[in-house]
């Protein structure tokens, strides 16, 4: 078996994850962390920031800068809570839902193409696989932490 840090190495590239940028749209050049940021945002009911950056796993410093360049972009809406004004509520706009939805179906349409090369079996293989990653990966001590 290959060294399995080579083979994590090869599909963080393959995988664009080290691109400065994911992608192009509607005249946005978004980042990987903007991508992931739109993605969660728009897959929970009126999430807070705190929710997000954890989700993410991003120190809530560099989030907020994150959050601070999509809603100057005009993509993200930062609401206070009505609840607790110190909480910050994310909302996507027009525009964001827009462009949140067109990097869905391209990378959608990315995984389809990448798992059109493989059988039925081999993909059902791969899928049941990457979700037992996750979930051993979620039981880890030093899950989304550098061991330095």
């Amino acid at each position: 078996m290959e060294n399995k840090r080579e083979i994590f190495h090869v599909l963080t590239r393959r995988f664009g994850l080290l691109n400065k940028n994911c992608c192009s749209v509607g005249g946005f050049e978004i980042s990987t962390v903007q991508s992931h940021i739109l993605y969660e945002i728009d897959k929970h009911n009126s999430p807070s920031m705190q929710e997000i950056a954890e989700t993410l796993a991003i120190d809530i410093t560099t989030f907020s800068r994150q959050i601070q360049t999509l809603v100057k972009m005009e993509l993200v809406k930062k609401t206070p809570s009505s609840q607790d004004k110190r909480v910050s509520i994310l909302s996507l706009t027009t525009q964001g839902k827009f462009v949140a939805t067109s990097i869905n179906h391209s990378m959608n349409s990315y995984l389809e193409e990448v798992f059109s090369h493989m059988n039925e079996f081999e993909r059902e293989t791969v899928l049941r696989s990457l979700q037992l990653l996750n979930d051993a990966m979620s039981k880890s001590s030093v899950c989304c932490t550098p061991l330095y």
